[in-house]
């Protein structure tokens, strides 16, 4: 069974106690920027066992009677439909979707900013009609010549002077966006601007999961999140304002703490003060004190560090792009002393593909048991070893069809005949609709598909690149998954 190392509990305490305690301390509005995911944090639930994915939006939700949300998304990425990579969805579709999450959990939502506006970017524009025929307030701010650096031309009429100020109700102001690069300092930095002109008490305060600033710099929690973000060149460093400040060593990444001497230098124009001596001061995050269980939390951290490499080696082998992201993660791991056969589904996987010649699959299922999918006539790997998966789950005996060929035929004539399909094997999305019908007759596959729940945070390894379809199946399962950089078939078009 997976091990727990984190405590939820403590961690909500902690944290609502924390973020109270720093609104006090500016007497007035406070802009909290959250960077990372609010709601689906599954790289934080990942090397910390025992965060749950909501963790930080159950916490929010203990103060929504003090929080306004203002959701901020970058022109740029509007133009260029930058896309959520764990969801599959744009980012303004992923606006649409934080705001009703938001609103499911009983939080407000005030505004949306969109920042880097530029008037002849179409795709900001008709986004900003359809927020607006949706109800939705829109604020634009807009590109600032020689940001972030040209601190007098900022703090000015030209500079946050020009950005629409946003109008709040409340004074604990949640901003958050997307993904990253999207503007959400800016947009906090600008609104301290136009309070501080209009004689509003308020302050900035940040709220980053990673890195975990009392962890040390080694801590394979810490260097989990490089590997993540190693298609940001983002690096963990030791913060040095905060050790001159205190003689106190935290941990930071680099772009806090290139940026930290222009911040400074904004608030003292702005306020007339700053109230941080160093990047650590700013951030509120108490999770590295609801750490409970340390080796858990490392081993944990050493798996999602393989896991990236793996994701990495896929991304380059379809984009074609350089092995420079794959190297740099190849280096944490080498750090960590592991490699990429330190997952124990990879080599399971790999010795039936050798023997079958053939695509297959496994998976390491929460009991720690390893299991095994082969590619046939009838069933691509990753929906045998999904079906597999089930009857072990469903103490069924393995010698046991599920479906029968009578069931299964029916869908491939269809998917080849009169869909046009070339691929008669059933995908995984196929086998679980197949299931779902027969369970209405047949008591065994009634009992295991019972059991699918159960297949959330199992790990599955496959010896080819799977498809969008199996992909999405896997991630709506919640089942993580890695895939050697090899396609099934030699065709130049891949779905």
């Amino acid at each position: 069974m997976k091990r727990i190392g984190f405590d939820h509990d403590r961690y909500i305490e902690l944290q609502t106690k924390h973020i109270k305690e720093r609104r006090s301390q500016f007497g007035g509005k406070l802009y909290l920027e959250f960077g990372g995911k609010l709601f689906d944090d599954m790289h934080a639930s990942r090397v910390l066992p025992g965060f749950t994915p909501d963790n930080k939006i159950v916490m929010l939700e203990s103060m929504k009677d003090e929080v306004e949300v203002v959701v901020v998304i970058n022109a740029r990425d509007l133009q260029r439909n930058k896309q959520r990579a764990d969801l599959g969805i744009g980012y303004d579709a992923d606006v649409l979707r934080l705001i009703d999450e938001f609103r499911g959990y009983g939080l407000y939502v005030g505004s949306v900013v969109i920042s880097h506006f530029e008037d002849d970017n179409q795709q900001a524009l008709a986004f900003q009609r359809k927020l607006e025929g949706l109800g939705v307030k829109v604020y634009r701010h807009f590109m600032i010549p020689g940001y972030p650096h040209d601190v007098e031309k900022i703090v000015s009429d030209q500079g946050y002077g020009r950005n629409e100020y946003v109008e709040t109700s409340r004074d604990l102001i949640v901003v958050t966006a997307p993904g990253p690069g999207s503007g959400k300092m800016a947009t906090c930095l600008s609104q301290l601007y136009h309070d501080h002109q209009r004689g509003i008490k308020s302050g900035y305060a940040k709220f980053e999961t990673f890195p975990i600033w009392n962890l040390p710099l080694a801590h394979p929690v810490n260097v989990a999140y490089e590997a993540a973000t190693a298609d940001l060149d983002d690096v963990n460093m030791i913060d040095p304002f905060h050790l001159e400040a205190y003689g106190e060593k935290t941990v930071n990444y680099n772009r806090d703490v290139e940026i930290f001497p222009v911040l400074n230098r904004l608030f003292e124009k702005i306020q007339g003060s700053s109230p941080y001596k160093s990047p650590t001061d700013m951030g509120v995050n108490m999770a590295g004190l609801s750490i409970s269980d340390d080796e858990a939390c490392q081993e944990a951290s050493k798996q999602e560090v393989i896991r990236r490499y793996y994701h990495a080696l896929v991304a380059e082998r379809r984009d074609n792009l350089p092995a420079e992201q794959s190297e740099r993660i190849a280096v944490l791991m080498s750090q960590l002393g592991v490699n990429a056969t330190d997952r124990p589904v990879v080599s399971p996987a790999r010795t039936v593909a050798e023997q079958t010649e053939a695509p297959a699959a496994a998976i390491e299922l929460a009991d720690g048991t390893v299991l095994t999918g082969k590619t046939s006539e009838l069933l691509g790997c990753s929906s045998a070893l999904l079906l597999n998966a089930l009857k072990y789950l469903a103490q069924i005996d393995d010698d046991v069809k599920l479906l029968s060929p009578g069931a299964i035929e029916p869908i491939q004539t269809l998917k080849t005949h009169s869909l046009g399909s070339k691929n008669p094997r059933l995908h995984t999305d196929e086998v679980l609709i197949a299931l779902a019908v027969s369970a209405q007759s047949d008591d065994k596959a009634r009992k295991a598909l019972e059991q699918i729940d159960k297949l959330r945070d199992a790990e599955v390894h496959t010896t080819t690149i799977l498809g969008s379809v199996d992909t999405g199946i896997f991630r709506s399962l919640g089942v993580n998954v890695t895939s050697e950089p090899v396609y099934q078939g030699k065709g130049l078009y891949q779905k």
